[in-house]
This record gives C-alpha cells, structure tokens and sequence, in this order.
C-alpha cells in the first residue's frame, strides 16, 4: 500500500501539535517540576507530559507514521509507509530546568532518509522555526537566510572545543556563549545571529533532525567531518563530530573541529 504525502500539510500538523506542546511545557517552567536522571542527563515531568501530547496527536494525525522520541520507544512506521517523526519534546531541558529560555520543542517529519517538515517551538522566546522540503525556511512566518561568512566567524560550541581553540581568537573566532540546546543552536546559524556551530560526538537524530531541514532551507548545511548530510533512519542513532554554517564556511568549521577534537 502506498500513501499520498504533502510536505506543507504535515508540517502544519507538526506546527500545531508544537504550539500546544510549548503551551505544556510553560506550565511547568520555574515551577520546580520533578526530575530524574538518565545516567547524567535529566528528564522532568514537563518533558514526559510534553512527549505524551506530540504522541497522540501526531499519531491522530498520521496513525501509519513511525515514531521516533528521546522519552519513549519506538515504534515502525506502518506497512507500505516510509515516513517517521523524530520528537524531542524538550531539547535543552537543563536551560529549561534553569529557568533559562533557549530551549524548545522539537519536530520533524523524516522521508526517505531526509526530515522533509520540520518546526522548532521556543515558547519562552516567542519563536517558531518552520521549513518543509522546497520551502523557505521560516521564523514566525519570515524568510530565513543563513549569514554569509566573513574572515571572522561568531561561533558557538562546547566548552572543550572552545579551550582548544581560545588561541585563535580575536583574529579568527569571536566565540558566542555555549547554549545547551542544539536544536536552538542550530536555528540561530539559519537566522543569521551564529556563523556556524561546532558540535561534538554523541548527538542524536532527535537533537538535529528538525534543525537539520530548517538549516538547509535557509541556504546552510549540518554535516560531518567526511563532508556528508545526515541521512536518518528508523533506528535512532548517535553521530560523530558535526558542523554548521553556510556552504562556503564549512571547509574552515570542519579544521576547527578536527582541531577542537584533536586537542581535546
């Protein structure tokens, strides 16, 4: 069996199931909501209750879509269907928990291999990040274009990375501060407020994959060290060593994070 798919109807769903989904996680920002722990990193009850409304409703919507979530198992997509959501419905829940407002809800909607809509919901800022394949990218209904590089680029990136680089600044990098939510991160090269982005080893498909489309339909890229887009697919996975920025950037951000990893 075989489905018709528009990229633009998916993402307003994802567009409505995020409004709401911000609207649930600011009932519970600095209000002291319950946490635990995954190893080191944690989860609060505003994360889980924020999973459980993208669940159903996005599941409503496109019963046959798989799912893929930070907070819950996954689940395959339906016989004769290839398209999955990829949900992290807190991401930068340490700044959340800090009562800090760089975080947001993420969604994207994955089609052979590339998220094809994707939306970054910022509640605390008022921003709404949207893209769909051979759209333009988006902030609160505005045109987004990624900045054109100069000879000195403003770059956020891990703490470890920066120490390794802090030689090479003034002349070369003017290093924005670290901010925990990559997804944000990553919207803010597409709007121009970041040259590029550094990311180390261990994010995962629900960390970028919105980002990842929002990004590229802005005129930038997200890729590897061996020069290569992301694909995704239904199995969850982590990355290595990741760059961000407009095309013309990535030759210097991907020797500054082999740089940034080798002396870390």
């Amino acid at each position: 069996m075989s489905w018709n798919h528009d990229d633009a109807a998916d993402l307003e769903v994802l567009r409505e199931a995020a409004a709401e989904a911000g609207r649930i996680a600011m009932r519970f920002w600095k209000k002291d909501p319950q946490v635990w722990w995954k190893g080191s990193s944690p989860v609060s009850e505003a994360d889980f209750a924020v999973d459980d409304h993208l669940r159903h409703v996005l599941l409503d919507a496109r019963p046959h879509y798989g799912w893929i979530s930070e907070e819950t198992a996954a689940r395959p997509s339906g016989e004769g269907e290839d398209r999955f959501f990829v949900v992290d419905p807190i991401d930068g829940t340490r700044a959340y928990l800090r009562g800090e407002d760089t975080w947001c809800v993420s969604i994207a909607v994955v089609s052979n291999g590339r998220p094809v809509a994707g939306v970054l919901d910022a509640p605390a800022l008022g921003e709404v990040f949207t893209a769909h394949a051979g759209g333009l990218a988006e902030l609160n209904g505005e045109p987004l274009t990624i900045a054109a590089p100069g000879p000195r680029l403003r770059l956020s990136m891990p703490d470890p990375m920066r120490r390794a680089l802090k030689d090479l600044g003034a002349d070369a990098i003017d290093f924005a501060p670290a901010i925990p939510s990559l997804a944000y991160r990553l919207a803010m090269v597409a709007s121009g407020r970041l040259d590029g982005t550094l990311v180390g080893a261990r994010a995962n498909d629900w960390d970028i994959a919105a980002a990842d489309l929002i990004l590229e339909r802005a005129g930038g890229r997200l890729v590897g060290l061996d020069r290569g887009l992301h694909l995704y697919n239904p199995v969850p996975e982590r990355h290595g060593v990741l760059v961000a920025g407009a095309p013309a950037a990535l030759d210097i951000l991907r020797s500054y994070a082999d740089r940034g990893t080798r002396d870390t």
